[in-house]
């Protein structure tokens, strides 16, 4: 719907229109700032409501008022607009319809009831490789790399002799091993 576009206050408005559902009325307004009323007759209101029937539209701008269908259908009334307290008002004859009825069926085949190969996912490879079990079992990096954190500490504890040093090489054992439990108690 058109406003201010001949004249001040002018309101330009479809004669008619059908709907199946919600729709919105939109004001387009192309000159100065203006107060516009719109009002469902009793028929209309029967089916549709509007949130509030006063709206103002700043100058050279557009807005979007919704119109809520939620009851009995097939219904017909009228949508009056008016702009500047009255100055112009206009009619528009609005028809609610039921919505056609489309069937919505799917029609499936002998071959989806046939197991489907696996299909890789992104970042896995199908060749079976250890680098690709290694990825995939995050418990495996913990394990080879406890595996290495405790051959070093093994080490350092033989060649060094130290107490302090075998108490460490039994903390990083404990951490692996406990990291471990976490990581297969999860999966």
């Amino acid at each position: 719907m058109h406003l201010n576009r001949e004249s001040l206050h002018a309101l330009e408005v479809p004669d008619g229109f059908e709907t199946t559902d919600s729709f919105d009325v939109v004001l387009v307004n192309h000159g100065e700032s203006v107060h516009v009323h719109l009002h469902l007759d009793d028929e209309l209101s029967e089916a549709a409501a509007i949130d509030a029937s006063n709206h103002f539209v700043d100058g050279d701008s557009r807005r979007a008022v919704r119109i809520h269908v939620d009851g009995a259908r097939p219904v017909t009334g009228k949508l009056k607009v008016a702009s500047a307290y009255g100055a112009e008002t206009r009619y528009v004859d609005v028809r609610i319809v039921e919505p056609e009825e489309t069937e919505n069926h799917v029609e499936v085949d002998e071959s989806l009831a046939e197991p489907q190969p696996r299909q890789p996912s992104d970042g896995e490879s199908d060749d079976g490789s250890l680098v690709d079990a290694v990825a995939n079992r995050p418990e495996m990096i913990v394990l080879v790399l406890g595996f290495l954190a405790i051959v070093v500490a093994a080490v350092a504890a033989l060649v060094l002799d130290e107490v302090v040093v075998m108490l460490g090489a039994l903390v990083v054992l404990a951490g692996v091993l406990g990291a471990l439990y976490v990581l297969t108690a999860e999966g």
